[in-house]
């Protein structure tokens, strides 16, 4: 069964945060951490994985990606914070 992902990136503690959706968050954090694409996650330097969810289907995904990508900046902190309260860096956890 496939699994997909959506992942909430960070530059550091409170900074500039990016959401993205996977179906291999580990590939797809390792991108970011080494810039292996231009774009805004390179550009700002968001390299730690503080937050993900994982689906089994890539409708919810898309529906629940959609959906925090209009949530206000406070609620994705406190997202963020009710599960990792220090801003880890989740993707060792990962591996």
């Amino acid at each position: 069964m496939k699994s997909y992902y959506i992942y909430i990136m960070a530059s550091r503690r409170n900074g500039t945060l990016y959401i993205g959706i996977t179906n291999d968050i580990v590939r797809r954090v390792y991108e970011h951490k080494n810039n292996f694409i231009d774009g805004f996650t390179s550009k700002y330097g968001i390299h730690n994985l503080v937050y993900y969810e994982q689906f089994d289907n890539i409708e919810s995904a898309i529906q629940r990606e959609k959906q925090l990508k209009k949530w206000n900046r406070k609620w994705k902190i406190e997202l963020i914070e009710r599960v990792n309260p220090n801003w880890k860096d989740l993707y060792e956890d990962l591996m």
